[in-house]
């Protein structure tokens, strides 16, 4: 029987206890990309137990690529764990590294807590305090001796801040093209990101308009993805506006400032591809200073330790706001740089944290 509105407490209750799992770990990693699955491969190589906590799935940004992306490295330069990437291609796919990451994870047997989105991180070295929340909002608490940030930077855009981008017409990433086939698509952006969606889509029916504030397309665009974009645009397939720039948008029209004025173009999607960024309010919640000019943890540069004792960052986050400077391929070896302090300064089998559990 429900209680009368007037006898329902203002604050609910905690969620009740799930049940108990065997979670006692000394490394807590947030973040389950392949920086996140190296540094817990390395702890547990130097005999630490390590806990990986990730608000979304295994490898989660790399899911959301694209369908049918292909990586501009080699498949030996994705690695983890000294644990070969067979690829039928020069190039592997993302459905490759979806099934490589997986093998890495199986074959290391990591400690993996998918869908748990850290909220909170307290106390000092040696004896941190972990909140998390769950799919179904249950609240999750966690002690570690020490913690490793690697939370990447793909949740974030870069939003374009004008009226009518929280349309629902309106969007950040790219899929695949067959929505938009017959449509009017415009693609915000002009480097990698925005030159392969803008392709994908035209080539599956859609006309694509794209819009760039930049002069031409970037330089450092796939050396063959670029030549083929702008000999679409070169050919009127593909509309260009360069030193452009959106202005608003609206439920069916885009209007743009153009060095040949306002212009105001029919339209029904629109991607977004200016870039993504790290969670900065998060890292900063943990008390870890960032540099004012490119938003860098102020870290280590040798143990990726930060200016909080026993809080480690690792991948592309420690590049700051210059996400191109790290990649998997570089990020990847964080994990051997923390794991070799920690051989350093901690014992594996000492007196460990309270395991995972809910409350």
């Amino acid at each position: 029987m429900s209680l009368p509105v007037e006898l329902i407490p203002e604050t609910l209750p905690r969620a009740q206890p799930l049940p108990k799992q065997d979670n006692q770990t000394d490394v807590l990693i947030v973040g389950a990309g392949p920086t996140g699955l190296a540094c817990a491969i390395e702890a547990q190589k130097a005999g630490f137990k390590a806990l990986i906590l990730d608000k979304g799935c295994l490898v989660n940004s790399i899911f959301h690529y694209p369908t049918n992306m292909t990586f501009f490295t080699t498949p030996e330069l994705l690695e983890v764990g000294d644990i070969p990437f067979t690829s039928s291609l020069v190039k592997p796919t993302r459905l490759e590294a979806l099934e490589y990451y997986r093998r890495a994870a199986q074959h290391y047997d990591l400690q993996i807590c998918q869908y748990h989105w850290v909220k909170t991180i307290n106390g000092k070295d040696g004896n941190f305090h972990v909140a998390s929340t769950d799919r179904q909002g249950h609240i999750h608490d966690c002690s570690a001796r020490k913690i490793v940030v690697a939370t990447g930077y793909y949740d974030l855009p870069n939003l374009i801040g004008v009226p009518g981008e929280d349309l629902p017409k309106v969007f950040h990433y790219y899929r695949e093209p067959h929505p938009y086939f017959d449509n009017d698509v415009v693609v915000v952006g002009g480097k990698n990101s925005a030159a392969e969606a803008a392709l994908d889509l035209w080539r599956h029916g859609a006309r694509v308009t794209m819009v760039y504030r930049g002069s031409q397309i970037h330089p450092n665009v796939k050396y063959w993805v670029r030549p083929d974009v702008e000999n679409r645009i070169k050919s009127g397939e593909i509309t260009a506006y360069f030193n452009s720039r959106v202005l608003e948008i609206g439920p069916d029209f885009v209007v743009l400032d153009t060095p040949n004025g306002s212009q105001r173009l029919d339209n029904d999607f629109l991607f977004a591809l200016t870039g993504y960024h790290p969670d900065y309010d998060f890292l900063t919640s943990i008390g870890i200073e960032l540099s004012t000019d490119q938003c860098r943890p102020v870290c280590d540069p040798v143990t990726l330790e930060s200016n909080i004792p026993g809080v480690y960052v690792a991948g592309v986050i420690v590049a700051g706001s210059r996400t191109s400077e790290i990649f998997i391929e570089n990020g990847r070896f964080h994990g051997k740089q923390i794991a070799a302090h920690l051989r350093q300064i901690m014992r594996p089998g000492a007196t460990g944290p309270v395991g995972l559990t809910g409350n």
